[in-house]
């Protein structure tokens, strides 16, 4: 029964965020925010669930809407929940990662301002806690470092 619920309890947003490597692990796909908080800053793809959508159809909605990305299929990393993560409000993200080639089709959309490769190596300073987010999805990645997502 859907219907409009009342409760008590404050609720927090819920968010995905995308780590995508290239297939060696030397590289990620970052956006460059257009928007507030942390305008002009790099950071992992990603944004709020709608309430019609479960989390890996927000991840991969999200992917496709700001690098032009369209995955196949992403892994889970896991929940970030820190209370001051997001200078918004209340903000918890399930973050993800794939994996795509360097010559995939990338392009800045939505509310990213530009998008570029970087090397792990060579990281810039990430908006939230995209570096915790990061770090944590490549611990994942190493394990499933022969899989692949396509774009179309």
């Amino acid at each position: 029964m859907k219907g409009t619920y009342t409760y008590e309890y404050p609720r927090p947003a819920v968010t995905a965020d995308i780590a995508i490597f290239t297939p060696d692990m030397s590289e990620v796909l970052l956006i460059r925010r257009g928007n507030e908080p942390y305008k002009d800053c790099w950071a992992l793809p990603g944004g709020f669930m709608d309430m019609d959508e479960t989390l890996e159809q927000c991840a991969i909605r999200e992917l496709k809407e700001e690098t032009n990305i369209a995955a196949d299929c992403l892994w889970e990393v896991g929940a970030f929940s820190k209370v001051d993560r997001d200078p918004r409000g209340r903000t918890i993200t399930v973050a993800y990662y794939g994996f795509a080639d360097r010559a995939t089709s990338i392009k800045a959309l939505d509310d990213a301002a530009d998008i570029a490769w970087h090397k792990l190596s060579e990281l810039p300073p990430l908006a939230f806690d995209h570096h915790e987010v990061l770090e944590k999805a490549l611990e994942k990645a190493k394990c499933n470092k022969n899989l692949t997502v396509n774009s179309k």
